[in-house]
């Protein structure tokens, strides 16, 4: 079952679209995938002590993406396929790469030295993950 423990609700926009966020991240993370069951619409809204509308609008949302299927009476569970799921990580990463480019270009970077930022952070989070395994 998606536990949703680690949605932190926060600054983030509305929370309908933060509870929608923190599933395309599993989804393109791999954490979370077809078939996992989700909390009831009143379990969540209780454990992350929302209106339950508020997570009904999440679940529609998803339900329209094609990312869950709900049947009345039953559990809603992660229905996207391949297909879906690649396309929600690309959304994904094309919109944090947006952010990150804009805010680059506020500070002034130029492309060369973003690139190179990128890249001395992208090793130094790999010298991390090497050291800790």
């Amino acid at each position: 079952m998606v536990s949703f423990d680690g949605l932190r609700l926060g600054d983030g926009g509305p929370i309908y679209q933060q509870i929608v966020r923190y599933l395309q991240r599993g989804l393109a993370a791999g954490t979370i995938c077809a078939g996992d069951e989700l909390p009831s619409r009143r379990v969540l809204s209780a454990r992350l002590g929302v209106n339950p509308n508020t997570v009904q609008k999440a679940y529609r949302l998803l339900e329209e993406a094609g990312l869950i299927a709900s049947h009345a009476g039953a559990k809603s569970f992660v229905s996207a396929g391949p297909a879906e799921i690649e396309a929600v990580r690309t959304q994904l990463l094309t919109e944090e790469a947006r952010r990150l480019v804009e805010a680059l270009r506020q500070t002034g970077a130029s492309r060369e030295e973003a690139m190179a930022l990128l890249g001395r952070l992208w090793d130094e989070k790999e010298e991390t993950q090497d050291e800790t395994t």
